[in-house]
């Protein structure tokens, strides 16, 4: 969330994505565990956190909230 990629980060990226399909699921990963901004992206749009490093099964149990989320 802290690179920016041609000057959008995760956060801006993901707003974006979402003024396009509302509906779009996220997994959020980050070093960061107390980052404002990963705060503020779950609260943008309920997406599972993921600390790194992580593991495959980490990462895999978060695309499985996500996909069971209604």
């Amino acid at each position: 969330m802290g690179i920016k990629a041609g000057g959008v980060d995760g956060l801006e990226t993901f707003r974006r994505i979402r003024r396009l399909c509302p509906d779009q699921k996220a997994i959020i990963v980050s070093g960061y565990a107390d980052d404002q901004k990963v705060k503020l992206t779950q609260a943008v749009g309920d997406g599972s956190f993921v600390k790194k490093p992580y593991t495959y099964r980490d990462f895999g149990r978060a695309v499985r909230v996500e996909l069971d989320r209604s």
